[in-house]
């Protein structure tokens, strides 16, 4: 680059080129033209270092080059180094306009200048290349070195130098806006920098002061996970949540009230043991009232939920036991709370639930037993007793409107062993008894009656002592279920009597002894032991009536027998049918042996304390002293003991099938008596 100080009229004849780095430009080094005749005077009004020449100057860009001292034209200087003008510089006025592209102006001569028409040569190529060494022009110009001649710091230029430098000019012009582009950009990227700079500081500053908010905050939950763990389990063991208050206060009894009230009788628990340790615990002083006010607020809430489905079992048409299991045993920890809070609440509670299944269970069996009285009965009077005539008038039937069945069968057992041996346990309800058209036997409304009285007895039962069991112990439910079902035990033992008062029905007596055994098995099996009053009672009212029916036949019998005639000539007995000759058995001993079988047939496992054993052996001597009467008559004593032979067989064979202990002993007496007049 070119300063403007080289621009002056002192400049060396010599034509050497001024010194400069290698990097400067990439153009390749041209020699220099000669200098001309001479300079010529400036133009008047022209200033060389003028900025309009500075800016156009390559050597014009400030930040670059260090600034430098320049000399003022015609300085002392420059007048002691030449002396005056070489006659052999061209004029700067003339090499400024060729290079801002103006017409050539031609050099003024001066006086004695004989040179000055003469056109400057071309200078020789510099062959040498000059080592700035890293200096500036400045002071690579101040350094003496030797080999390079400094005589003139101002160099001339060729017209080939100029013409180069103006076809290069606009690149340079643009090489020179692009660095002064270069340089704002990187203004701007120095100031985002910057400002990026003292934002990341602001931001590490931020990251500091969170890192130790950090520290503060591990090492206070830290300390607070020691007080937790110290604390938690004794906050825990005197508090209640909120859902908990919540679910007791407003939420409908469920599975979530309950779990609700477990969790507050538990904390109860607690607290009221901490409050007896250490009663001056603020804490326990302020969670003791609203304990207890929930307490009481659970307490309302669970007996109005009780008397409200004690009511609704007062309803009509309402199945009690759906309400017992769904509403009373599904929450039976209800109950149980209220006993343990309210004992004298509890026991009012029980009271009427008490009366309340009273009049239930009495009412809906009167109902029932109301619908078994409208069932027809084979009504068995004293003409169906052994040795009465079948054909005798009967009276009129049994206090009621049922019509007797045309045929029946007082002395067999047949299929009537079936309601004893039925393997459906199932009672005849009220409304097919009520349309009920057939006549059935007595032991059918008695077991009827029997079996849903000891099915809903054996419920209530297992109800009372699954939900008062908690407050009450085992004699307190007896009596609760003595109150609850005495009404409507006494109405079973008065449809018992209704049934056998005045019935001749041996069979059908026995048969009811024999539910009311399995009904006994089954209260055990149940483990509902305060029905066995009602089960002896029932015992009570059928054994006397079993035993004064066969009394009845022994004594029928024995006046029978007592009739018969002792000599041949005069038996009538069987004269309508037979001839007093005739060897065939009698009709009374079909009768007999049937009555006999189906009565051994319902004692096949009766045990030596009942006493059916002692009435058996009566009836069936009587029935061999009348045989014996009766053969008597015949007087060939071939055919007395042929009749005697074959009514003993007929006997064998109507109890051949019989089992037990007291049939196979019958059998065996009767075959001995066959056996012994079988000749």
């Amino acid at each position: 680059m070119w300063g403007l100080d080289r621009l002056s009229a002192n400049s060396t004849p010599s034509g050497t080129p001024p010194p400069r780095r290698d990097s400067y430009s990439p153009a390749p080094r041209r020699p220099y033209p000669a200098p001309g005749p001479g300079p010529l005077p400036p133009r008047p009004g022209l200033n060389p270092r003028s900025s309009s020449l500075t800016l156009l100057s390559p050597s014009s860009s400030s930040i670059n080059l260090p600034s430098m001292r320049r000399l003022p034209n015609g300085s002392g200087r420059r007048r002691q180094e030449t002396g005056g003008q070489s006659p052999n510089v061209p004029d700067p006025v003339q090499v400024l306009e060729s290079i801002l592209g103006g017409p050539p102006r031609r050099p003024i001569a001066t006086k004695g200048d004989a040179s000055a028409e003469r056109v400057p040569k071309k200078p020789e190529d510099v062959v040498e290349e000059i080592d700035f060494g890293g200096l500036s022009l400045q002071d690579f110009a101040a350094v003496e070195t030797p080999g390079i001649r400094r005589s003139s710091p101002v160099h001339t230029y060729s017209a080939q130098s100029v013409e180069e430098y103006d076809k290069e000019k606009d690149k340079f012009e643009d090489l020179h806006n692009s660095i002064i582009a270069c340089d704002e950009v990187l203004k701007s990227v120095e100031t985002y920098l910057t400002n990026f700079k003292a934002d990341l500081g602001a931001v590490s500053s931020e990251i500091e002061s969170l890192q130790n908010r950090s520290i503060t905050l591990n090492t206070k939950l830290e300390n607070r996970r020691v007080v937790e763990k110290l604390l938690g389990p004794a906050v825990e063991d005197i508090s209640i949540s909120p859902a908990v208050v919540r679910k007791i206060a407003e939420s409908p009894v469920d599975e979530g009230f309950l779990h609700a009230l477990a969790d507050l009788e538990k904390r109860s628990k607690i607290i009221n043991a901490k409050v007896k340790d250490n009663p001056d615990v603020k804490a326990l002083q302020d969670i003791k009232p609203l304990i207890d006010e929930l307490t009481n607020r659970a307490v309302e809430r669970i007996r109005d939920y009780i008397v409200a489905q004690i009511k609704a079992i007062r309803s009509p048409s309402i199945n009690a036991q759906i309400i017992q299991q769904q509403a009373f045993l599904k929450y039976k920890e209800l109950y149980a709370f209220l006993a343990r809070h309210q004992p004298q609440l509890a026991s009012g509670i029980s009271q009427a639930y008490i009366y309340t299944m009273r009049w239930y269970y009495l009412n809906h069996f009167t109902r029932y037993r109301a619908a078994l009285e409208k069932v027809k009965l084979h009504v068995l009077d004293k003409y169906d007793v052994l040795g009465e005539d079948p054909a005798t008038k009967r009276g009129p039937l049994l206090g009621n409107n049922r019509t007797l069945s045309s045929t029946h069968d007082a002395f067999t057992l047949g299929r009537r062993l079936d309601t004893l041996k039925s393997p459906s346990p199932n009672a005849i309800t009220a409304y097919v008894a009520e349309e009920e058209k057939s006549a059935h036997y007595l032991e059918v409304p008695f077991r009827s009656f029997n079996i849903a009285l000891i099915d809903n007895a054996s419920f209530e039962y297992t109800f009372l002592t699954t939900y008062f069991s908690p407050s009450q112990n085992y004699h307190t439910i007896s009596r609760t279920f003595t109150s609850i079902f005495e009404p409507t035990l006494a109405l079973g033992q008065s449809l018992t009597k209704q049934l056998t008062e005045t019935t001749t029905d041996t069979l059908g007596i026995l048969l009811c002894v024999r539910i009311n055994q399995h009904l006994a098995f089954s209260l055990q099996r149940r483990k509902v032991p305060t029905m066995e009053n009602y089960i002896n009672a029932t015992n009570m009212l059928l054994w006397p009536r079993f035993q004064q029916i066969l009394d009845l036949h022994c004594s029928v019998l024995q006046k029978l027998t007592h009739s018969l005639p002792t000599r041949p000539q005069t038996s009538n007995l069987l004269s309508s049918s037979t001839s007093h000759q005739s060897t065939a058995p009698t009709p009374l001993t079909q009768k007999f042996a049937n009555l006999l079988q189906g009565v051994l047939a319902l004692s096949s496992e009766a045990g030596d304390d009942e006493p059916i054993s002692a009435s058996v052996g009566r009836l069936r001597s009587e029935f061999e002293a009348y045989l014996t009467r009766l053969s008597k008559s015949i007087s060939d004593a071939r055919k007395r003991e042929r009749f005697l032979c074959n009514n003993y067989s007929l006997v064998c064979t109507i109890l051949a099938d019989v089992s037990g202990r007291m049939g196979d002993e019958s059998r065996r007496h009767f075959e001995d008596l066959r056996d012994a007049f079988d000749k």
